[in-house]
């Protein structure tokens, strides 16, 4: 039975992807409810991604770097005086299960591998491998209150965001996104490398990506001497890549968070898969998207989850092997 809520509480404290893909939760629940409150919280620095959201009445940040302890609980503080009628936990893990538990709302949700699980009206099991997506392993938890049918994650950057993008617009353009937090999900430089010098793309090409990753694409772009490539990194907020990447031709991206930006825009994207797989559920979501990855099994791929700071097997084959053409071959065109 469908509940009247009032007030609603979504949970996401991970990272960026995560919380990108959480926003499919969002349309979902206002879709729904269109006139309850929709309150978002995250863990402080993933804010930007959803300023001036639309269907948004305030987003909590929760500070996890100063006072992480001492900042929980007066998150803890925040949550209860609003009185909540919902809380959907979409992180599993301890701390937003603690929020979760203590909240004080009238029904809370989130999945079973939460060390707080306990306390939750409704638990809802997340299984890797399951073929499902994390956007319907998300969807999971509030299907009773809605409908069966997941929503896509949707980002909403603002005409000033289009605006800071427009010049780079002006003849056509590629966007690439060659760093990751895990040394194993990236696409190895020397690959990038070499796409850059092979291409015969002739319009721009942009390196997207943290003021922390503009050594690396710096050290592409100049040793593939491609004359039309361009270094961006520090340079763009979130949403500012977001409305960017969502007019390219293509965006190549590692299993890393530009995938999800690209997809929260339905931009086209190419989807460079190492030492993950795309079973786990965390593939790309845009309408014009492939996957590209070694082609022979490996017996070591995947090694991990969320992949690791070095290839356990010290020859990194799932990323050199990985064929160039196949970068080529995803075609630098939309439908």
């Amino acid at each position: 039975m469908t509940k009247p809520f009032q007030k609603i509480l979504v949970i996401q404290t991970a990272f960026i992807g995560d919380v990108i893909l959480a926003t499919g939760v969002l349309e979902k629940l206002h879709q729904h409810y269109p006139k309850a409150r929709l309150d978002f919280l995250v863990r402080k620095g993933n804010e930007g991604l959803v300023k001036n959201h639309p269907f948004l009445n305030q987003t909590l940040i929760w500070d996890k770097k100063a006072g992480k302890y001492r900042n929980l609980l007066k998150m803890l503080k925040v949550i209860r005086a609003e009185r909540y009628d919902l809380v959907v936990n979409i992180q599993r893990f301890a701390n937003s299960g603690f929020l979760t538990a203590f909240s004080g709302a009238k029904i809370k949700v989130g999945f079973d591998k939460n060390p707080f699980s306990w306390a939750f009206g409704k638990k809802v099991p997340h299984e890797i491998n399951n073929g499902k997506h994390e956007i319907e392993r998300n969807h999971d938890l509030i299907a009773e209150f809605t409908d069966g049918t997941p929503s896509k994650p949707k980002l909403y950057p603002s005409n000033q965001d289009f605006e800071k993008v427009a010049s780079l617009k002006a003849a056509p353009f590629i966007c690439f996104a060659p760093a990751s937090v895990w040394f194993t999900k990236q696409f190895p430089k020397e690959k990038w490398i070499e796409f850059l010098s092979t291409t015969d793309f002739q319009g721009k090409i942009y390196a997207l990506g943290a003021p922390s990753d503009h050594a690396l694409c710096d050290e592409i772009i100049q040793k593939s001497g491609h004359p039309n490539a361009e270094n961006l990194c520090g340079k763009l907020s979130l949403l500012e890549s977001a409305a960017l990447m969502q007019a390219a031709q293509m965006n190549y991206v590692n299993d890393s968070a530009p995938m999800h930006l690209a997809g929260a825009m339905n931009a086209p994207t190419a989807a460079i898969f190492c030492s993950t797989i795309p079973e786990f559920g965390f593939g790309p979501l845009s309408d014009h998207s492939s996957v590209i990855q070694i082609e022979e099994p490996l017996t070591c791929r995947p090694c991990g989850l969320h992949g690791k700071k070095a290839c356990p097997e010290g020859h990194f084959k799932c990323g050199f092997e990985v064929k160039t053409d196949s970068l080529t071959g995803a075609a630098y065109n939309t439908p």
